[in-house]
């Protein structure tokens, strides 16, 4: 099995572009680590030479075919060495030798940079100094660009390090700057463009106040719109979402039930004696407090220093800079539904000092090196595309990984909250670091109830789309599709060879995402958030960062009927047989219960179908379910669920949500079968 080989977020306009320049940046990147996205960037000239910044300098492993070969052994079932995961010791037998390291050090410090460590391993020396001195030492340049409206720092030239020291450096973190970010999602009414209401918890009593409920949609009606004079009039008829004036959202017992769980606990399986590694950026001086005040809602066990602890590698962060960059809003979601889904599971929470990827890159290798936890749950992905990422951040990930891969370690990465992100197909969205060949990306489903069967669900792919049929109290004559407002991510890298696990997969590159899990907000999960010194229910949170958690949960329990870790998902879960794993099928065709309906102006009258109603951003998906969303007397919206851009949702591997999603026992005993030596 192979990881690796040597060798998104655009307007589509561009796509011709961005392939022109991943093909020749494919063919040139073993001698030239110059990032290709840079021709589509604007150029703003010199970086700041006097702005401090750290670097993670990867040493050249003296071979390196002989360890991918070794990692790629443990993954084949066929394989002597099959689950028989490395150790530090076994590591060190590929690290290059102390005086090739002490070489790389040298040159460092005779170029004005501070060496902070050399890990454990002696894979990685972390250095810090001036963008001047890191352009001297790897003689090169570095420039500022801007894509979309972000900025971000690149090589204008091929970076190696100076004299005979370059020969033992692989690749380097931190000369690009490529800011990561958390994969949340809060759902909204339409017509105000705010969230749900909070609640106060001083005003509630010790259990989840009944303001929420999971069935999100209700029967059929017809709703007939009359504007300020006789005509336009509109007559719509369809299933109903967000009904009686209740949140769409899962508490966590109700969570239990969708994702099947009871069984799971009552064979004995909660997580007991795993660790669940949450990455986060910073901490923020309450998390502990809400999360337990969350638990208590719930009925779950308490965090107590005997299965949670905080750890940061980097040093604390100034106390108020979680809430500051939103991270405060992730934490809260990481802890709240991973404790949910395996609440005898320990919590790691691992908190940045900074947003960077070499920061969380240093802050994986560190609970890799240490040995902390089997499941590492990583809710962010960085806010430039693939094709900005060029090859010193991208392999440098994938370096970081594959040592985490070859201890028995998932690191688990959210697949981004955007569809294709306006690529369309057959580009998609593949965001970084998830799709890393080492990594796991988690796309997103909503989980909705079934109108026609009381007490069951259906699972489909989370992309909400909306078309507007009211605003305002005006009819919209014809309805104005929005298109999507959110929706899972998915997409093939423009860098990565696709790995031997994903052979029978359509494309040549590596395909994400690889699973999937609960994400709509409009089908979300709530969290307790401290404001101003008071304690505030919030609901409707989602994302990709929501559904990457819950995957790292079940994973963790997965480890625990194992009896020994299991190791990267993506390989594992790619060789299931087909129903260990739950298929995200396409919606089925509820016509006439998707909404439609017909408008009557002067010129007569329109029928409207419920594929008309969307048009063009049905990108070829025939078959979803869509509502009609009376948000207020005024504004009315046409709902979809399972339109997630141009990514499609079919029977096995799919770009919307790869093989599908966890379900109760049935997953578990079948990826604990899976991992048995043949």
């Amino acid at each position: 099995m192979t990881f690796r080989s040597s060798s998104m977020s655009a307007a589509r306009v561009l796509c011709v572009a961005l392939f022109a320049l991943a093909a020749s940046f494919t063919s040139a990147q073993r001698s030239n680590n110059v990032p290709a996205g840079i021709g589509v960037s604007r150029d703003l000239g010199l970086a700041d030479a006097a702005k401090e910044i750290n670097i993670n300098v990867h040493l050249q492993l003296p071979d390196r075919a002989a360890f991918d070969r070794a990692v790629d052994a443990l993954y084949d079932p066929a394989s002597p060495t099959f689950h028989q995961w490395m150790t530090n010791a076994d590591l060190r037998k590929f690290a290059p030798s102390e005086a090739q390291r002490e070489m790389v050090r040298q040159e460092l410090r005779a170029n004005g940079l501070t060496i902070l460590s050399t890990d454990p391993l002696g894979f990685i020396i972390r250095a810090h100094g001036t963008i001047a001195s890191v352009e001297r030492a790897f003689n090169t340049e570095i420039h500022q660009f801007e894509y979309n409206g972000s900025t971000y720092r690149a090589n204008v030239r091929d970076a190696r390090l100076n004299g005979e020291a370059g020969n033992y450096v692989s690749t380097v973190a931190g000369i690009e700057s490529h800011t990561v970010h958390p994969m949340y999602k809060q759902a909204v009414n339409l017509a105000t463009g705010k969230p749900f209401p909070s609640i106060p918890l001083s005003k509630t009593a010790n259990t989840f106040p009944a303001v929420s409920t999971t069935d999100c949609l209700s029967a059929p009606e017809t709703f007939m719109l009359m504007g300020s004079s006789m005509l336009p009039m509109a007559t719509y008829t369809g299933t109903v979402y967000g009904a009686n004036n209740l949140i769409c959202d899962y508490l966590p017992s109700q969570l239990e039930d969708a994702l099947g769980l009871l069984d799971v606990y009552s064979a004995g399986y909660r997580g007991a004696g795993q660790t669940i590694v949450l990455m986060e950026g910073y901490g923020y001086p309450s998390m502990e407090s809400d999360a337990n005040t969350f638990y208590k809602l719930a009925g779950l066990p308490l965090l107590t220093p005997k299965n949670f602890s905080i750890i940061y590698p980097e040093g604390k962060p100034p106390a108020n800079a979680a809430e500051l960059t939103g991270w405060n809003i992730e934490i809260a979601l990481d802890l709240d539904s991973s404790h949910s889904v395996a609440p005898g599971a320990n919590i790691l929470l691992v908190a940045t000092n900074g947003q960077d990827d070499q920061d969380f890159q240093y802050s994986i290798s560190y609970v890799t090196e240490y040995g902390l936890g089997n499941s590492i749950s990583n809710s962010y992905e960085d806010d430039d595309p693939d094709l900005l990422i060029g090859p010193l951040e991208q392999t440098s990930w994938d370096d970081v990984l594959e040592v985490a891969t070859a201890k028995g370690i998932s690191v688990n990465f959210s697949a981004g909250d955007g569809g294709d992100s306006g690529l369309g197909t057959p580009v998609g969205a593949a965001g970084v670091p998830a799709v890393e060949p080492h990594a796991v990306a988690v796309g997103g489903t909503s989980i909705l109830n079934d109108v026609y069967n009381p007490g069951k669900t259906i699972t489909t792919a989370w992309g909400d789309t909306v078309t507007i049929l009211e605003g305002f109290g005006a009819i919209e004559d014809p309805p104005a599709v929005i298109g999507l407002i959110g929706g899972g991510g998915g997409g093939e890298s423009i860098f990565w060879p696709k790995p031997s696990w994903q052979t029978s997969l359509p494309g040549k590159n590596r395909q994400t995402p690889d699973v999937s899990a609960l994400s709509d907000p409009y089908t979300g999960f709530p969290i307790v958030t401290t404001s101003n010194g008071q304690q505030f229910l919030e609901f409707g949170w989602g994302g990709t960062s929501l559904g990457c958690p819950i995957f790292s949960a079940f994973w963790a329990i997965a480890n625990e009927k194992a009896g020994s870790p299991l190791g990267q998902a993506a390989p594992l879960i790619a060789a299931l047989p087909y129903g260990a794993i739950q298929d995200v099928l396409p919606a089925t065709d509820s016509t006439p219960f998707n909404a439609s309906g017909s408008i009557t102006d002067s010129s007569g009258t329109t029928s409207y179908s419920a594929s008309a109603l969307f048009g063009p951003a049905l990108y070829g998906n025939i078959k979803f379910t869509s509502t009609v969303w009376e948000a207020d007397s005024a504004d009315y919206y046409d709902f979809g669920f399972g339109i997630d851009s141009s990514l499609v949702v079919k029977k096995g591997w799919d770009n919307a949500t790869g093989w599908g999603t966890p379900y109760g026992l049935t997953f578990i005993e079948a990826v604990t079968s899976a991992a048995k030596k043949k």
